[in-house]
């Protein structure tokens, strides 16, 4: 069975949770959100045991054989659990494609299985992924294209019970620019402070932070998941703002010292999942390290730390150079790997 993305809700509110699903998708906070719905009816129907399995350290997969053991073995604590596998490339391999589909064609009473890809296109389909579909549902969130933004923004606001006007939403929808994760959080926001009546542009205007400011959150968002060309727009809107590179660099350093410091851990084959939790960077934005740590050994990490302290040199008159174009190349240089030619420029 395939469902919608807004319907996952209601029909976990309906039926108890098939023996496997799988949800997958480019759109993050889709994904997010609707894993968030699973474990959720999960613990409602009491499976309060949850394990998860996903690639550690070296690996490109998640250890099949633990996984498997782990299909048969008796729960420790309850009487059924919830197996959370986490293939951020959307693609098991022949020997996960195998432990899935036989998994789905004897599924144990007492485990449900959740499957949760990052990366998902039509050629991420295959037997496996059909498995699941036979005894469970799969979800597919596929980006929310700029013809739906508006609709999408206006259900959202109407499920946390603020009443807005068609002006109210399209101005939202032109200050997040498609960045439904912005969009979230000015409409829990708007929850939070609109109590009274219906949200008129104005009154939206002066409610809402301008998330499409392109803030330096967003830059370096946008650098670490290889978006160059947004690198660029974003830098270019910051300097017609009015902002200045040392206000943007504090954040730069400290987003590229962590990448650093994972990346060593991630180079000798360490626990990135515990290195994630020890630089406190959250489940929401572990996709976009992920992206980004194989498009450069820990070497060039370092090196992209030391370049921006020339940026912040230039920026303060102790070293001749533009930091502006100095700040683009780095970025850029991060977005791609190609670009780290320009780090000599």
């Amino acid at each position: 069975m395939e469902l919608k993305v807004d319907r996952l809700a209601a029909h976990l509110a309906a039926e108890p949770l098939p023996p496997a699903c799988l949800i997958a998708g480019p759109e993050a906070l889709l994904v997010l959100e609707a894993g968030d719905a699973v474990r959720a009816a999960a613990r409602t129907q009491g499976i309060a045991e949850r394990e998860v399995f996903e690639a550690e350290g070296h690996q490109r997969e998640p250890d099949w054989d633990a996984l498997e053991s782990s299909f048969r073995a008796p729960s420790l604590f309850s009487t059924r659990r919830l197996l959370e596998l986490r293939l951020p490339t959307g693609r098991p391999g022949l020997e996960g494609a195998k432990v899935i589909s036989e998994f789905c064609a004897d599924p144990p009473d007492d485990v449900r299985l959740m499957v949760v890809c990052g990366d998902w296109s039509m050629k991420h389909a295959g037997k496996w992924s059909q498995a699941i579909g036979r005894v469970g549902f799969t979800v597919t969130a596929w980006a929310v294209k700029p013809h739906e933004l508006v609709g999408w923004i206006e259900r959202r606001l109407r499920s946390r019970g603020v009443a807005a006007s068609g002006d109210a939403v399209q101005r939202l929808a032109d200050r997040v620019e498609g960045n439904l994760l912005a969009a979230a959080q000015e409409i829990e926001k708007l929850a939070l402070l609109s109590h009274d009546g219906v949200l008129d542009g104005d009154r939206m205007d002066a409610l809402v932070a301008d998330a499409a400011r392109f803030d330096v959150f967003r830059l370096v968002d946008a650098a670490m998941n290889g978006q160059a060309a947004q690198v660029s727009r974003m830098l270019a809107g910051l300097r017609a703002e009015g902002e200045v590179v040392p206000a943007l660099l504090g954040m730069v350093v400290k987003e590229l010292q962590r990448a650093a410091a994972i990346a060593r851990v991630h180079e000798r084959g360490g626990n990135l999942a515990a290195e994630f939790r020890a630089h406190q960077v959250w489940e929401s934005r572990q996709a976009a390290y992920r992206r980004a740590l194989p498009r450069h050994p820990a070497s060039r990490w370092e090196q992209f730390v030391a370049q921006a302290a020339r940026v912040d040199q230039i920026a303060k008159g102790r070293a001749p150079g533009d930091a502006w174009a100095t700040l683009e190349r780095l970025l850029l240089a991060v977005a791609d790997a190609h670009a780290r030619t320009l780090l000599a420029s």
